[in-house]
């Protein structure tokens, strides 16, 4: 079913659960499918060792990706005409995330409707990791 602007009002939400107990074979197969093999995201020991992190950590963009499906489950596929993101802190394995888009705007340009959102992604303990904003097309 379509997001129509006469179901809407401003401060709508929608959350979800986009990852439970992240693994780092996640992280192993995101980096085979994105082509990132930068090793902050599967080499413990040069993480740790060499960068001096803590643990391996989740790609910035398989952490948008997660986020932008939640939008997408919202609007609906393919009405997206506006996505971005600030990475606020970094995911690690075991994490789990909630994104929440909430309703900022529905308006009209022509004779199109759009519905502008803003999102945030949590992690576990109600760390913020990503921020962003999105528009999306939706039926009048």
């Amino acid at each position: 079913m379509a997001l129509k602007a006469s179901d809407l009002k401003v401060g709508d939400t929608h959350e979800e659960t986009v990852v439970e107990n992240l693994t780092r074979t996640q992280l192993v197969q995101y980096s085979g499918a994105s082509g990132d093999y930068n090793p902050l995201h599967s080499d413990e020991v040069y993480t740790t060792q060499v960068a001096g992190y803590p643990s391996v950590f989740a790609h910035g963009m398989l952490t948008m990706g997660l986020t932008g499906k939640m939008v997408t489950n919202f609007v609906g596929d393919g009405q997206l005409s506006k996505y971005g993101v600030r990475f606020t802190a970094q995911v690690w394995p075991g994490d789990t995330l909630v994104s929440k888009a909430i309703v900022t705007a529905i308006r009209q340009e022509k004779d199109q409707h759009f519905v502008d959102i803003d999102i945030s992604t949590t992690n576990e303990d109600g760390v913020e990791v990503i921020k962003g904003t999105a528009t999306a097309r939706i039926e009048p």
